[in-house]
């Protein structure tokens, strides 16, 4: 069984800061990546960042140096601050993981970003 649960959206201003959070808690397996959706509205989900066991990330350009990565492997958890924030970050947010480099087979619920300008 494997429950992955994200947290720390909220609606902030143009050029303000969230911190997403996501736990993962898995019994039968070792997580490899853990990796970060979005998905606007009427839009696809798309993977926007992701970090392996051995800390190596991805960065879609799109929030490459506005968004960083951090994992805290013990407690299963990955951390994106995102920083700089724009209207076009406005989307709901998922967090993915299994055994694969950068995530698998498991989603979690999502959590809502509003930035308003």
């Amino acid at each position: 069984q494997v429950q992955v649960v994200e947290s720390g959206g909220g609606s902030v201003q143009a050029g303000g800061s969230l911190r997403l959070s996501c736990v993962v808690s898995a019994t039968t397996f070792v997580i490899n990546g853990i990796g970060w959706y979005q998905q606007r509205p009427g839009k696809l989900r798309e993977r926007i960042a992701a970090i392996n066991r051995t800390g190596s990330t991805f960065y879609t350009d799109s929030v490459k140096g506005r968004f960083t990565l951090s994992r805290d492997n013990a407690k299963n958890t990955v951390y994106l601050q995102m920083n700089s924030l724009k209207p076009e970050d406005t989307a709901r947010y998922f967090c993915n993981t299994g055994r694969g480099l950068w995530g698998g087979a498991y989603w979690g619920h999502g959590t809502q970003v509003t930035v308003s300008s």
